[in-house]
């Protein structure tokens, strides 16, 4: 029997915030058996156009936010788990309203899944990211942005997110643990940080109550150049449109601009990582095969 995939995601607000969310959804379609949606009560029209998908895998979950939860932004972690626990394949596939799949890697990502579905051991797949900035030429090399996440994880197996971005699996009713995972070999294309400068600060200005704490200032131009590498590849189809028509097109560093002391502290962990091979980079699962 075929292994059955699900995908899933969260959205609020996601036209007036400027999320590529449509273009994420189309892009993993053409592999799962079904997608969940868990689309927040909100003030613009993204609820009708997910349903002007017209895509009989689509399914939607009409939800509410808790607008008293402050705290680390768990509310995300809510409506993630809204999504999933929803989801009736094998495996879910959870993709964040700004990633986006490349339509060249839907075969190799099905053909992990089914490489690694008769091995209990592996419970997730770890994808390698391609994190935008400033424009779609641009992305981060930097040890502070994670390198790899798991968005793939059994169905089938106990597991909770503390927050939007990752998994804790539970065994025995006792404390979670990082999922065991393998390389999905693919990757995950997150073009949040490129919607238009004035886009991204009005996100944040939006989302920060949910952390408690007050909005970062965001201007494209204030960042550590060495922190940057040219993207080398194409885009996915999917996004093609959002890219011409929301995202910032040329990113241009302040010149001027003198990293902080974290930048500073992520070059030399750079540095020590071409060295010595080594990655830095926050991890939230164990490889095991």
């Amino acid at each position: 029997m075929s292994v059955s995939i699900s995908g899933f995601t969260f959205i609020r607000n996601g036209v007036n915030l400027a999320f590529p969310f449509e273009a994420s959804i189309r892009s993993l379609l053409p592999l799962v058996d079904e997608f969940v949606v868990a689309v927040g009560q909100g003030s613009d029209d993204t609820l009708a156009r997910i349903r002007a998908i017209a895509d009989p895998k689509i399914r939607v979950i009409e939800t509410l936010w808790n607008e008293r939860m402050a705290d680390r932004g768990f509310v995300y972690a809510q409506q993630k788990m809204i999504a999933q626990y929803s989801c009736t394949g094998d495996w879910a596939f959870y993709l964040e309203g700004d990633e986006v799949v490349h339509e060249g890697e839907l075969t190799a990502i099905r053909a992990s899944i089914e490489r690694h579905h008769a091995n209990p051991a592996v419970e997730a797949l770890v994808f390698d990211y391609r994190h935008f900035y400033g424009s779609p030429d641009w992305i981060s090399i930097s040890p502070g942005w994670y390198r790899r996440e798991c968005r793939l994880i059994r169905n089938t197996i106990r597991s909770y997110a503390p927050d939007g971005q990752y998994w804790l699996v539970t065994t025995e009713h006792k404390r979670g643990r990082n999922p065991q995972a393998a390389l999905a070999n693919a990757r995950i294309y997150h073009y949040g940080w490129i919607r238009r400068n004035e886009e991204m600060q009005k996100k944040m200005d939006q989302v920060s109550k949910y952390w408690a704490t007050p909005a970062a200032q965001i201007t494209y131009s204030q960042f550590d150049r060495r922190a940057l590498a040219p993207f080398e590849g194409t885009h996915p189809q999917a996004v093609h449109e959002w890219l011409a028509t929301e995202a910032e097109q040329v990113l241009n560093i302040d010149p001027s601009y003198k990293p902080t002391p974290k930048e500073n502290k992520y070059h030399f962990m750079r540095q020590v990582e071409t060295l010595t091979g080594l990655d830095f980079s926050r991890k939230h699962f164990k490889l095991v095969a």
